[in-house]
């Protein structure tokens, strides 16, 4: 193979990654856009002050002997949440955090996001909460589509996060290709 033939060969390579590179960066624009700053945001969420993620606050012990029992915490988050936020929201749970370190227990409500926390011990309210972090999560790895349609199993999520993990990695291929390939023609 000629030195003529090998630069051609290897300029051809040049110019398929960077049209493989520009046609992945133009169709998937708005995506690497939602990623890029919900990330940032995300990054950010323990330093913004109770704005994106929320304070947590601390209860009168952080002994679970002294603490009411998970059912009548429980109750009394669904009654506050009726009655301080709105009372047609649902009370299904996503999750139930314990705090022992901090005497607090909160309850984060799976179909919207408010989160309500409560002393551990005497089962009063220290803070309600709307829970930004968890909308720009869903934002971030696509599952807010999920949420919004009510897929069952995460659907939407998964072919998200395959094509922009794929292109992702077609990006650093194709990037690193034409950056290193005009060195390697040079020499």
């Amino acid at each position: 193979m000629t030195n003529t033939t090998k630069r051609q060969g290897q300029a051809k390579l040049l110019r398929s990654f960077r049209k493989i590179h520009r046609t992945t960066g133009a169709l998937l624009f708005v995506f690497f856009f939602f990623i890029s700053v919900s990330g940032l945001l995300l990054g950010w969420k323990k330093h913004s002050g109770g704005l994106i993620l929320p304070k947590s606050y601390t209860g009168t012990s952080t002994d679970l002997k002294d603490w009411l029992p998970l059912d009548s915490l429980h109750q009394n988050a669904c009654r506050i949440l009726h009655d301080s936020v709105a009372a047609d929201l649902s009370l299904d749970l996503e999750r139930i955090d314990v705090r022992k370190d901090k005497g607090m227990v909160k309850f984060v409500f799976a179909d919207h996001f408010w989160g309500i926390q409560l002393d551990g011990a005497t089962g009063q309210l220290l803070h309600i909460e709307q829970r930004r972090s968890d909308y720009i999560e869903k934002i971030h790895d696509g599952s807010v589509l999920d949420f919004y349609l009510g897929t069952s199993d995460g659907q939407i999520k998964l072919v998200y996060t395959t094509i922009m993990g794929i292109a992702l990695l077609i990006f650093t291929i194709t990037g690193f290709w034409l950056w290193y390939g005009p060195k390697r023609m040079r020499n």
